[in-house]
């Protein structure tokens, strides 16, 4: 199959940001995009060569959607895998593959997935609903103790789906639904990796990068490149972000999040088989952004280089509380009159409460002076409506 062709038809399942940020990337290659995702006003409506309307989790759509290109990829994990392995089994590529999404789409199956392949994770119980929860709690057959982090196995995003519980009263405000619950790490810092592999097996890492995390969202506020860590804690986070990368076998771009534990211990909080958060500072700041690495890994092309061109930071827009309605974006000017500020609107119509509607990028030479700058725009900059 020729990519530089421009008979060539690439499938996204889903058209967020993230698929807007990877159709802006496949323009270099001259190949047509198509877009499958539930509503009309996904941020890809616009910039694909055909926009589809269509649930992500139907099996029809999702089959029927795969029989119109040559190659398949996601931005989101909450996809038909069933119309995924039937659309393998007939010849079509799918990166990641669905056996790949099928360890990662459930989070309980995730852990498990850890302790079997011997990967550093906290310590946690899967629960059918939770129903079961409570019994285990009420029988004293948990042993994770109050306070504990409560998980969704699935659909979750965002914040959404996790919520720290402090006592059983806690337990009446979370839905019956399929869970893990964890224990609480005490850490430093929150890091992630972002691995990077082709179909031929070749493989790259971005440097290890800090999240910095909203305390009530539970949503990142800003990503930092590179972490503020020891070269010996870099070292041990990609080393475990590589184990994890090849025991899950993937193609494309895996982003790997680790707890920095107090005892400078790293333990693997969750994956993504997709472009991530973590890495969007990479169109600024990098050599190669994620989202052009992550095409040229489905497609089987040499990786681009990882490595960062000049410190980065990401700052999250998120719409601010009090506001839901049609979106402004207030003093957005004021931050570009700033040198090295880069933003990022994604294209949604609507702002509510902790939405991702955008990102910033903050590049310069400098660390602390970007950490600086990227104070000010967060205090600058709000997400607001008319109404």
């Amino acid at each position: 199959m020729n990519y530089f062709s421009s008979d060539f038809k690439l499938g996204i399942l889903g058209g967020g940001q993230l698929g807007k940020m990877t159709l802006a990337e496949s323009r270099k290659f001259d190949i047509q995009t198509y877009i499958l995702d539930p509503s009309s006003e996904a941020p890809c409506q616009f910039g694909a060569t055909k926009f589809i309307q269509g649930d992500l989790m139907n099996f029809e759509t999702v089959y029927s959607f795969g029989k119109l290109i040559n190659l398949l990829t996601i931005e989101i994990e909450n996809v038909n895998l069933d119309a995924l392995d039937q659309l393998e089994a007939e010849g079509l590529a799918v990166f990641p593959s669905p056996k790949t999404l099928r360890l990662i789409q459930n989070k309980g199956v995730q852990k498990d997935f850890y302790v079997q392949n011997d990967i550093p994770t906290s310590k946690f119980e899967r629960y059918k609903d939770l129903e079961n929860l409570k019994l285990a709690i009420s029988n004293q057959k948990s042993s994770i103790n109050f306070p504990f982090v409560w998980k969704s196995a699935q659909f979750g995003y965002d914040g959404n789906g996790v919520k720290i519980v402090r006592t059983l009263d806690d337990l009446n405000k979370i839905p019956n639904v399929e869970c893990i619950v964890e224990e609480i790490i005490a850490f430093k810092k929150e890091l992630a990796v972002i691995v990077v592999r082709n179909i031929s097996g070749e493989i790259k890492t971005y440097p290890v990068v800090e999240m910095e995390f909203h305390p009530e969202a539970n949503q990142v506020e800003y990503v930092i490149c590179p972490a503020r860590i020891e070269d010996n804690i870099a070292k041990k986070a990609t080393e475990i972000a590589l184990k994890v990368s090849e025991s899950f076998n993937h193609v494309g771009l895996l982003a790997v999040e680790m707890f920095l534990t107090n005892d400078d211990e790293i333990l693997v909080n969750e994956v993504a088989p997709r472009p991530h958060n973590s890495g969007h500072y990479s169109i600024e700041a990098s050599y190669t952004s994620q989202f052009e690495n992550h095409l040229r890994a489905i497609l089987n092309l040499p990786l681009g280089k990882t490595a960062s061109k000049v410190a980065g930071i990401m700052v999250n827009l998120v719409g601010s509380e009090g506001f839901s309605g049609p979106v402004i974006y207030e003093n957005i000017e004021k931050i570009m009159a700033i040198d090295g500020v880069t933003p990022h609107i994604y294209g949604k119509k609507e702002t509510r409460p902790f939405r991702k509607m955008g990102h910033i990028t903050i590049v310069n030479e400098d660390m602390e002076i970007a950490r600086k700058i990227a104070e000010e725009v967060k205090n600058s900059i709000r997400v607001i409506s008319k109404i």
